[in-house]
């Protein structure tokens, strides 16, 4: 996974550079309350008692601008939560226009005067169950939707935004979030995406489904999220609207759109599912070691199956991204999204399994604070180990000695806590490679039978939710029976190379796994 602006671009990939890096500092900026742009007002009076499904005795107040993220506090927004988007959109890849109607399905969690929504275009209107509402900006990717009546807690709420604007030119904290392409776009990115493209309660924390409907020139493919309930329909203009639906909930960052030229491949998995691979025609000599590595992935997804529990979601797939597109890989949930530079050196089905990991480790299971991100990485890392065994290409014991010595003891990386990495460095090499090893040694500490019993336990216990580490260590301490807090504390919060004793490794000058030259070439783009 990887976030766009931090990492993940490699200089001969021929992909544009991507934007610098957000500081912690910028990460960190409290929401200023004070409306800055008033875009719309009411302009109707509501009925007395409208919408209103019983009285309450408190005074409303605002949703708060965020859910207190310890690393991006304003992101996502408090008083609702919601079910269910309907994104529609118009997109027209010659200028980058995007218009649209994103309808939200939620529920008050408070008695509510207003809320917010974290999104970025212009807006036309908002309404908020059928009534004219009032909207305004605030501070960076706020908009403030201000009902005609207050909201009481328990009320279903169904919130209409229209709006438009030129994704690739609206930029927060100076980047956007939206790649354009020579033949389209892809929405793509972590830890935000929707403010480009709809309008969002954007926290892992908050999670809903999807329908995403996108009108395109003829002749123009879109690829999302989940399953098609229907054919690509005409519509009048030379124009088609392609509809995808996820019916599992998802977190708002793993929702995405693959706009342009695209060779679409259907099949069905080992376990009933469709599967749909999406091929960008602009590959060239990279195509056959995409599909090469991407059609595995029904293959990946029954092997994963059986180590971390059934698959959680209604399909698989996977997109290769044009050769202008991103230059990373993300979880996007139920079809992964590649960057060419994965094929480049062949097929590399490593990466496969570590984005598809994520979608136990990750999408099913999301973090319920950013701080929480080695359940995502250090988890999707260990998979790839855990094939590399699989495959007879090298232990997951001489993966962990080879990637202990390769980094030296007075490297930066073991600086890095991978339990907490900070707001800057979520997406860091430590995050990735030393949360593998960190899952290593608690394997080793618990054995192999109740290893995969704690994992197969959590991704069971905490399906379509959240977690937190300190959950995973009292599950894993619950099931082995042990205290661990001597390996977690060791592994993920304190700084430095962790002795390791002469018994715990398999040589004192390991030989490189098959497996890490394809691991490494992977990793290179995954988190740097």
């Amino acid at each position: 996974m990887c976030r766009l602006g931090w990492r993940c671009v490699h200089p001969t990939e021929g992909v544009p550079p991507v934007p610098r890096a957000l500081s912690a500092a910028i990460a960190a900026l409290t929401l200023t309350t004070a409306v800055t742009t008033v875009t719309g007002a009411p302009g109707q009076a509501a009925p007395t008692g409208w919408g209103r499904p019983h009285v309450s005795a408190a005074t409303p107040t605002p949703g708060s601008p965020g859910l207190g993220d310890s690393y991006f506090p304003d992101y996502g927004n408090g008083g609702y939560d919601v079910d269910h988007y309907d994104i529609r959109l118009r997109y027209e890849p010659a200028t980058d226009r995007l218009s649209g109607t994103t309808t939200v399905l939620a529920t008050a969690t408070q008695d509510l005067s207003r809320f917010n929504l974290d999104f970025a275009l212009d807006v036309e209107s908002v309404r908020v169950n059928g009534w004219v509402a009032g909207f305004a900006r605030a501070g960076d990717h706020e908009l403030v939707v201000t009902p005609p009546r207050s909201l009481v807690k328990g009320q279903q709420l169904t919130v209409v935004v229209k709006y438009a604007g030129i994704p690739s030119q609206t930029k927060v904290y100076g980047y956007t979030g939206w790649t354009r392409t020579a033949d389209g776009a892809l929405a793509v990115n972590e830890p935000e995406s929707t403010w480009w493209w709809y309008p969002s309660n954007d926290h892992p924390k908050d999670k809903a489904t999807w329908d995403i409907s996108v009108s395109v020139p003829t002749g123009v493919e879109v690829v999302s999220n989940g399953v098609q309930p229907r054919d690509p329909l005409p519509e009048a203009g030379n124009r088609t609207r392609w509809s995808w639906r996820s019916v599992k909930p998802g977190a708002t960052y793993q929702s995405f759109l693959a706009i342009g030229q695209y060779d679409i491949v259907t099949d069905t998995a080992p376990n009933g599912q469709p599967v749909v691979n999406a091929y960008s025609t602009t590959l060239g000599e990279r195509g056959p070691a995409a599909r090469a590595s991407i059609e595995r992935t029904a293959e990946i997804v029954d092997w994963e199956s059986g180590v971390f529990g059934p698959y959680p979601f209604e399909a698989q797939g996977g997109v290769a991204g044009p050769i202008d597109g991103i230059g990373f890989a993300l979880e996007t949930q139920t079809r992964p999204v590649y960057g060419p530079g994965f094929w480049r050196r062949g097929a590399n089905p490593y990466v496969v399994v570590h984005e598809n990991a994520h979608q136990w480790f990750g999408d099913s299971v999301s973090v319920a604070d950013w701080r929480d991100i080695w359940l995502n990485e250090g988890f999707a890392s260990y998979a790839e180990w855990l094939w590399s065994e699989e495959q007879d290409e090298g232990t997951t014991q001489e993966l962990f000695d080879f990637t202990y010595d390769s980094y030296p003891a007075d490297s930066e990386f073991w600086q890095v806590l991978p339990g907490d990495p900070g707001a800057d460095r979520v997406f860091d090499d430590a995050v990735y490679d030393r949360g593998a090893m960190a899952l290593h040694q608690i394997r080793l500490a618990v054995g192999d039978p109740a290893f995969f019993r704690i994992l197969r336990t959590w991704t069971a216990q905490h399906q379509y939710g959240n977690g937190t580490i300190e959950q995973f260590q009292a599950l894993a301490e619950q099931v082995s029976g042990r205290d661990l807090d001597a390996v977690f504390t060791t592994w993920l919060f304190t700084a430095g190379r962790p002795e390791v004793g002469a018994t715990a490794r398999t040589s004192a000058a390991p030989a490189r796994p098959a497996s890490w030259p394809k691991i490494r070439a992977a990793h290179d783009l995954l988190h740097r």
